[in-house]
């Protein structure tokens, strides 16, 4: 009778044995599968995001000079017609981030700053000068960079940005998303993120 129940014990030792060995690599078969999915689903965000935009403008542009100790003003001046595309990107293959297996954390530590490229085609209509203050590369430069800080200010005040940030904040729900379904956490900028609509305020902020 003895040796009978010291084998049932033996067996439920064993039995103890094996189902905790067996769970513990079904926990780290899940654990590396979820890391897994995480790692993926960084690089799939991790692209180029471009929102594009099209910016009209007329530009007049006047310069006068004095000449002979200014008893005589010469003056030149342009009507500039510019079409002008624009690009605002975010680059997210350049997101650095961090994944701690130990604490089923995703950690996003930085986002790049938006690029904004303008592609200004400039038209010039009545340019006209003479001949002690004529049309010069000056005038042009002039022109471009007067006409690039106006188109910035138009950009600033349009919702191109706006436009720009939904499509990013698109991309990095994807986060939240996918660690939530997974039981793990998000932090960013050292701050856990708690739900969808808080995690749109940390990257946008």
């Amino acid at each position: 009778m003895r040796k009978f129940l010291f084998g049932v014990l033996i067996g439920l030792a064993l039995w103890g044995i094996i189902r905790w060995v067996s769970k513990g690599v079904e926990e780290k078969n899940t654990l590396e599968e979820s890391t897994s999915l995480i790692q993926q689903e960084v690089n799939n965000v991790s692209k180029l995001i471009v929102t594009e935009g099209h910016f009209s403008q007329v530009y007049n542009y006047k310069q006068s000079e004095g000449v002979f100790g200014n008893l005589w003003r010469t003056e030149k001046k342009a009507l500039v017609v510019v079409n002008a595309d624009v690009q605002i990107a975010y680059d997210l293959s350049m997101i650095t981030f961090q994944i701690d297996e130990t604490s089923k954390t995703l950690f996003i530590q930085s986002i790049p700053e938006p690029e904004l490229k303008i592609f200004p085609d400039f038209q010039y209509y009545d340019a006209e000068g003479d001949y002690f203050n004529p049309f010069d590369a000056d005038d042009f430069n002039t022109i471009k960079t007067r006409v690039n800080a106006s188109l910035k200010k138009k950009i600033q005040a349009s919702d191109l940005k706006d436009q720009a940030k939904s499509r990013l904040i698109a991309e990095l729900a994807r986060f939240y998303i996918l660690t939530n379904s997974l039981g793990w956490k998000l932090v960013y900028e050292g701050e856990e993120v708690i739900n969808e609509k808080d995690f749109q305020l940390k990257a946008t902020h």
